[in-house]
């Protein structure tokens, strides 16, 4: 019997609903996240990834499920739960969710590790996953619906909120400094570009929902598996393969890679078959968001959470140089 200390997911109950799983010898927290936990968990048997979902949606856990047991079927690289003896792959146990996956071994590469023809294979992974979760995915009612942009109105009121915030931290340090310097620029560019707010798009179809580097999984060279399905839904294809090159493919100084980007996209436009102009108007759709988008600074000033702060130097002057390189990222994407 493993220490309790060690033990906080129920394994006895657990292991207990699967056929040989081997005796626990260890349990190890590897990701504490907003929206699930995970354990490396080292049994006789073998190593093995649980998880623990926060969120305790059966329905919606057991629906990712199916849809990487699916996509696993197609060719595309994921980590489907393991069934337990009754064939389910969410665990209940004390009204809290769980699920048991294999544990891959594999590491995390962002868009400097990755050569330009690795760009290129990152893109057409991505369009491959959007068109088989279009055959795998059922038909859903919010392919039509309108999914509305950022109103810069309530972006300035919050822009004044964290303002001040980062103005009476105590003590203050070079973050708070670089937190408002950012604030008051990005104030100055809403004021100058609020007339380009982008009318309310439209819905593509399936996406993963959170296609980064910390959810895909490299072994050598080539991609070992995408994780992290929580967000899986739908939304509007192309800005997924945008958001995702703002994240791969920045540099720390906050620029994008764009030789990198266009080779990502023209093999996401042909794996996917997106035109350029629905990558142009993602394009627009995913820099507004930016300009209008405070996460890093929400996490910290309201829900007191330092986590994201790395990020921030990067994020933050993204904004800024995607402003005024707007023509030059638009013709990356869609050129």
């Amino acid at each position: 019997m493993l220490r309790s200390s060690v033990t906080a997911p129920p394994l006895d109950a657990l292991l207990r609903r699967y056929e040989n799983p081997g005796e626990p010898l260890s349990c190890k927290p590897v990701t504490q996240g907003l929206l699930n936990r995970g354990y490396r968990l080292a049994t006789t048997r073998g190593a093995y990834f649980l998880k623990h979902h926060l969120d305790g949606d059966h329905d919606a856990i057991a629906r990712q499920h199916r849809a990487t047991q699916r996509l696993q079927v197609l060719g595309v690289p994921v980590a489907p739960p393991l069934e337990d003896s009754g064939g389910d792959t969410v665990a209940v146990i004390g009204g809290r969710c769980y699920a048991l996956h294999p544990w891959i071994d594999g590491r995390h590469r962002n868009g400097a590790q990755l050569s330009t023809a690795q760009s290129r294979r990152l893109g057409s992974l991505l369009g491959l996953v959007h068109t088989c979760l279009a055959q795998v995915m059922e038909p859903h009612a919010a392919h039509s619906a309108e999914h509305g942009s950022a109103d810069p109105e309530e972006t300035f009121a919050l822009i004044d909120e964290l303002l001040e915030k980062a103005r009476s931290s105590h003590p203050r340090d070079s973050f708070d400094t670089l937190a408002e310097h950012r604030l008051l620029q990005r104030r100055v560019l809403l004021e100058r570009h609020a007339g380009r707010r982008p009318p309310p798009g439209r819905a593509g179809g399936w996406v993963h929902g959170d296609f980064h580097p910390l959810n895909l999984l490299y072994r050598g060279a080539e991609p070992a598996a995408i994780v992290d399905w929580d967000r899986l839904g739908v939304q509007p294809r192309a800005e997924e393969a945008v958001r995702a090159a703002a994240i791969f493919f920045v540099l720390p100084a906050g620029q994008l890679e764009l030789t990198k980007v266009r080779a990502y996209a023209r093999a996401y436009r042909r794996a996917a078959g997106a035109d350029a102009t629905e990558l142009r108007a993602a394009v627009h759709r995913v820099w507004w968001e930016r300009l209008n988008d405070f996460w890093i600074l929400r996490w910290r000033y309201q829900l007191h959470d330092r986590r994201a702060d790395p990020q921030f130097p990067a994020a933050s002057a993204l904004a800024v140089w995607w402003t005024e390189e707007y023509e030059a990222v638009c013709e990356a994407f869609a050129g």
